[in-house]
């Protein structure tokens, strides 16, 4: 395959994979807080969570094989998992292969959730909100790609935006979990007061 097309591909990838990435977190977010909207219950979007997340994989593999089989840069398979050894960019591709190992992690305890503690399982989960600036960093300080061209930075901005507003609307009190499904228990199971049934004082 063309060496340029492989490189124009890697890169376009990379910025999807960012955007989809992104998408992974605030919905997350979302179904951490039990968010759930009219037509569009908490359990359609912890199964837009789960699809989205594939499809990030899939444009994060098709990024890092068209890197590396591109062959401009020193660059090697290893590099993808073992951080810092790369002969090209050994920092930035270093935080890459860090977010791809918690990646990975995060993955694999997905998959056998149910055999794992909700403590532990929680633990890993959470390091999501390492895995994502790491990849986002590494995406502005690659050498050679478009980490800081004008429009680039556009998408940044809008993803840290995305992000901060998920996180700012999971962090309200009136948004915990706990007071949600106390909310959602109220509207479900309305509490009587005493004189408001008619039965009351037979």
């Amino acid at each position: 395959m063309n060496t340029q097309v492989l490189w124009f591909s890697s890169r376009a990838t990379g910025a999807v994979s960012l955007l989809l990435f992104t998408a992974v977190m605030v919905l997350g977010i979302a179904t951490a807080g039990r968010v759930g909207f009219a037509g569009f219950p908490r359990a359609a979007v912890l199964r837009l969570h789960r699809t989205v997340s594939l499809v990030a994989v899939v444009f994060l593999v098709v990024h890092v094989v068209t890197a590396i089989a591109d062959g401009y840069v020193d660059l090697g398979y290893w590099d993808v998992f073992v951080p810092f050894g790369a002969g090209f960019d050994p920092l930035w591709i270093g935080l890459a292969a860090v977010a791809v190992d918690l990646l990975i992690a995060i993955g694999i305890t997905s998959m056998v959730r149910g055999h794992l503690s909700a403590s532990v399982w929680r633990a890993i989960h959470l390091t999501a909100y390492g895995m994502w600036p790491l990849a986002l960093l590494h995406g502005f300080g690659v050498a050679g790609g478009d980490g800081r061209q004008g429009w680039m930075i556009v998408i940044d901005i809008i993803c840290v935006l995305a992000v901060l507003t998920a996180i700012g609307y999971r962090v309200r009190p009136d948004r915990h979990p706990d007071t949600v499904a106390r909310r959602a228990g109220r509207v479900a199971h309305p509490t009587r007061r005493p004189g408001s049934d008619p039965g009351w004082n037979r």
